[in-house]
């Protein structure tokens, strides 16, 4: 991984180029992310670099972790703190400032976040199986239907497809395409869609 940094997604938008074709984008903020910790494998056991994102309160922050602040000489608290096991850590140092302008127009990223949380939902929304007959005597129109044989095996195998907890896991989308960096603002634009809701973090590596 040459590159890195977090993010928070605005939303998504469209821009147009030369030739008038559309391109959907998510707008994402990028940065910037503070250098609290440069990690080495003499000392901790690997090289990493450690960064933070996102302005918070001093209530939202627990003591070790504003001490630890203080020691990086981060006036302003951090939300969000990540680490990033970069092909060359020994360039960084603590106080530097990872910013939007790290990437450039046509790199190829892979955007990481967590998927909107949609509850307990049904076998038609969480796997897409198709729906039952829905005439009148029908009672299966939306169930999970048969499960298994009655006499052999006598049981449900595991990891059938059932109802259930979907979304809010991690999800990473590969090769995307950064479309415009706006360093002025932190802002890049991002073909396509990524994961999670508006305000969600998103880590973004290239």
């Amino acid at each position: 991984m040459n590159k890195a940094i977090l993010g928070k997604k605005l939303g998504m938008s469209q821009i147009f180029t030369a030739d008038g074709s559309v391109i959907p984008v998510t707008v994402v903020e990028a940065g910037p992310c503070v250098i609290t910790q440069v990690k080495t494998a003499a000392k901790e056991g690997y090289d990493a670099v450690q960064v933070a994102f996102g302005d918070t309160k001093d209530k939202n922050v627990s003591k070790p972790v504003t001490g630890h602040f203080k020691k990086a000489g981060v006036t302003q608290l951090k939300k969000h703190v990540r680490e990033f096991r970069f092909d060359d850590c020994s360039k960084y140092q603590v106080g530097n400032v990872i910013t939007a302008d790290t990437f450039q127009e046509g790199d190829k990223v892979a955007v990481s976040g967590k998927s909107k949380g949609r509850g307990f939902t049904g076998v038609i929304q969480r796997w897409n199986f198709g729906r039952g007959p829905m005439s009148h005597g029908s009672g299966a129109h939306r169930i999970v239907g048969s499960l298994s044989a009655a006499s052999s095996p006598s049981r449900v195998f595991k990891n059938k497809k059932m109802p259930g907890h979907y979304g809010n896991e991690q999800v990473t989308v590969k090769n995307l395409e950064v479309v415009r960096v706006d360093a002025e603002r932190n802002l890049l634009l991002i073909k396509g869609g990524v994961p999670g809701p508006n305000g969600g973090l998103l880590v973004i590596k290239g």
